[in-house]
């Protein structure tokens, strides 16, 4: 049980839903919902990459900087 839910209740509400919207448009919002979370997923670790990146490129360029302002 979970949390006063029985499996009987769950199935009955997994039929309801199933007899509102068929089993094809369920297959849909399924597939829908998967490829929105991969690429959220995806964006995620674009971003995470990227910034990375970022932190590398500023980092040079204030070594670069400071060689710049030593030897000059």
């Amino acid at each position: 049980m979970l949390g006063g839910i029985s499996i009987w209740q769950l199935l009955i509400v997994l039929a309801i839903v199933v007899m509102l919207f068929g089993t094809s448009r369920l297959k849909n919002i399924g597939s829908d919902l998967g490829s929105a979370i991969k690429g959220f997923k995806n964006s995620i670790s674009d971003d995470d990459d990227s910034s990375e990146g970022d932190v590398t490129d500023a980092s040079a360029q204030k070594r670069d900087q400071a060689d710049d302002d030593s030897k000059g």
